[in-house]
């Protein structure tokens, strides 16, 4: 694979041209990352609001019907569902591990099984989550462990 970097002439967009023979999951992968690197969520404090950028969030969790982006030490409201959320940042490092919850997998430090089956992940800020064990399969996918 060859790899080339070039600086726009000022004035001219940034862009990027993959050029390859079959588009596979690292790829999508790839441009999913490129896609929502520069996209932002915006939290929500008491009066104040924030862009957050998605390598921030650690996870982000439905409660009584109201969604939180949580962050290294910070909580924000979420104007958006957690439907739309795990649609948006489909093939990219979230992923939705029980039916309140969506997890930034690169955010993860250590896992460790519990009973039933489910998992507990701590995080990079030392919170932990829990995995349901319907979402399992899809973390060892994610993470690229094999099933026994």
């Amino acid at each position: 694979m060859k790899i080339i970097i070039e600086t726009p002439n000022p004035g001219e967009e940034e862009e990027v041209i993959i050029r390859c023979q079959e588009l596979d999951d690292d790829l999508l992968r790839l441009i999913n990352q490129l896609k929502s690197g520069k996209a932002r969520i915006t939290g929500y404090q008491g009066s104040m609001l924030r862009q957050l950028l998605p390598k921030e969030i650690y996870y982000f969790e439905s409660v009584d019907n109201k969604v939180f982006a949580y962050c290294e030490q910070e909580v924000f409201e979420v104007k958006e569902k957690l439907y739309e959320i795990e649609a948006r940042f489909q093939q990219t490092d979230f992923l939705r591990i029980s039916k309140s919850v969506i997890v930034n997998v690169s955010l993860i430090e250590s896992i460790a099984p519990m009973l039933g089956s489910r998992l507990e992940a701590t995080m990079q800020n030392s919170e932990k989550v829990i995995i349901s064990r319907q979402y399992v399969p899809e973390l060892k996918k994610k993470l690229g462990i094999a099933e026994r």
